[in-house]
């Protein structure tokens, strides 16, 4: 007691400073003591839940396989399969739950096909699961249409088709993105028609996810792409001179013969680079002649055209730029010479040149 009233009065007749330091001291330690009471009250909560979220989802995922193979061929829903539908309704008021049953569906939809993949579909609108991505359609927060139309895409859900296109101008990129993956992942090429508008850039990311959906079908028959390859939007025709070098699109050489004049250097510069998988005979005579009109990237994409579709008659062209200042140019115009005149190739490292083009030669030989 007389420690403790000691200490009482030293805390009484100490600074002023000296006392808001110990109170600081003591409010901190308070409140590193509650935090620490409420992250071991949180981890608590976090166990408990995450495993009545596995053991719901082990419950729930019997439930939806017994519902799936329970059915017959005629189509019609029985009596096992209603009360599985009964008892999921009820479910999907908890929000975790609603999730928990939809990664199941989802999970379930990428193993199976056919009229399996078709039951699925026909569960998630008797359950009700539908109406919620409805109703995210209808909300003004641009993150939650899109998280509607992803789900609805995901389970293929083409009658809400009206639904979902009224967003492909939406203003957030987001929401047009997702739009046109559910055009594309439900009509293949035929949901691609929004090119033909299209007045926003279609960005990179976008542009490879399209082509991963168009390439996961079996039937490849792609529709006219000529008039993407002249829209004045110029990442539809970036997209679509991939689509050509994708579909071996050769019906469309002569349309990608007078991108070579286009405005935008990258698409000049693509539209080379897809000649060139497509054997664009024509198009390397006319860029050979106009070398020097070309930009460097030009140039460069050029030579990478001739390095594949190069004849014997290139040879007085490549032999111009052996050595090029630029380094990607003098190195394929040194591997062009090698595969059409090894003899006169070999004949270089006989002649008087300098160490960077002796190491350039040498690393020639090594390829």
């Amino acid at each position: 007691m007389l420690e403790y009233q000691t200490y009482i009065d030293y805390i009484k007749d100490a600074p002023l400073l000296m006392k808001i330091a110990w109170g600081a001291c003591c409010f901190l330690i308070s409140i590193i003591l509650l935090l620490t009471i409420y992250l071991k009250f949180i981890r608590r909560y976090l166990r408990i839940k995450e495993l009545e979220d596995l053991e719901f989802r082990k419950e729930y995922e019997v439930s939806i396989i017994e519902y799936l193979y329970s059915g017959d061929d005629s189509g019609t829903i029985n009596s096992i399969q209603e009360s599985i539908i009964d008892k999921i309704k009820v479910s999907i008021n908890n929000k975790s739950k609603r999730k928990i049953i939809i990664k199941v569906l989802y999970d379930l939809m990428n193993e199976v096909s056919g009229e399996m993949s078709d039951s699925i579909k026909i569960f998630y609108y008797k359950t009700g699961l539908i109406n919620d991505a409805l109703k995210r359609l209808e909300s003004k927060k641009w993150h939650i249409i899109a998280k509607g139309i992803g789900e609805l895409t995901r389970f293929k859900i083409d009658e809400v088709n009206n639904n979902v296109t009224k967003f492909i101008k939406h203003p957030k990129k987001e929401v047009r993105k997702e739009t046109q993956l559910y055009l594309v992942s439900l009509y293949k090429f035929e949901g691609l028609s929004f090119l033909n508008n299209m007045a926003r850039p279609l960005s990179e990311w976008t542009q490879i996810q399209l082509l991963e959906i168009l390439q996961n079908f079996d039937d490849q028959q792609i529709c006219d792409i000529k008039p993407w390859l002249k829209s004045t939007n110029d990442s539809v025709v970036l997209f679509s001179l991939k689509l050509a070098q994708v579909y071996n699109q050769f019906e469309v050489q002569e349309t990608l013969m007078e991108l070579l004049s286009h405005n935008s250097k990258n698409i000049r510069v693509s539209a080379i680079e897809t000649l060139t998988h497509l054997y664009g005979i024509e198009a390397k005579e006319m860029l050979k002649t106009n070398f020097n009109e070309l930009s460097l990237e030009e140039q460069i994409s050029f030579f990478g055209m001739l390095e594949k579709l190069v004849v014997p008659t290139d040879e007085p062209f490549v032999e111009k730029y052996l050595f090029h200042k630029n380094f990607e140019i003098q190195l394929l115009a040194l591997k062009i010479l090698k595969s059409i005149n090894l003899d006169k190739y070999m004949g270089l490292s006989k002649m008087p040149i300098d160490e960077k083009d002796s190491s350039m030669l040498k690393l020639v030989d090594s390829l």
